[in-house]
C-alpha cells in the first residue's frame, strides 16, 4: 500500500500540471493567449516545484510552510479544473489529493 501511495503522490503532481495546462488551453481567449496559458501555467508550477517542492529543491520547505505550499500547488490544479468547467474532475482530483496526502502524513512519506 505504501509503495502504491508513492505512485499516487507522483501522479497527482503530474495531475496538477495537466489540470493547469488544460485550463490554459480551454480558456476563452484568443489562440495565441490560450497557447501561452496552456504552456506557461504548467511551466510556472514546474519552476515553483523545483524551487520549493522537490526533494532536491533549492529552498527546502518544512512544517506549516510545506503544508501551505502543497495546498497552493494541488489547490491550483483543483481551481484550474473548476475554472475550465470540469467540476466532477475537480471534485475527484481534490478527493484523491486529500486521501493520498493524508496517507503520506500518516506513513511519513
Amino acid at each position: 500500500m505504501k509503495a502504491t501511495n508513492l505512485g499516487v503522490l507522483f501522479l497527482i503532481e503530474l495531475g496538477a500540471l495537466a489540470a493547469v495546462g488544460y485550463w490554459g488551453f480551454t480558456s476563452d481567449v484568443g489562440t495565441p493567449w490560450a497557447w501561452l496559458l496552456g504552456l506557461g501555467a504548467p511551466a510556472v508550477l514546474i519552476a515553483l516545484w523545483a524551487l520549493f517542492g522537490s526533494q532536491k529543491a533549492t529552498y527546502k520547505t518544512r512544517g506549516a510552510v510545506r503544508v501551505g505550499f502543497e495546498l497552493l500547488w494541488f489547490g491550483s490544479g483543483v481551481l484550474a479544473l473548476v475554472l475550465a468547467g470540469a467540476y466532477a474532475w475537480a471534485m475527484v482530483f481534490a478527493a484523491v489529493c486529500a486521501a493520498s496526502k493524508t496517507l503520506a502524513v500518516i506513513w511519513r512519506q
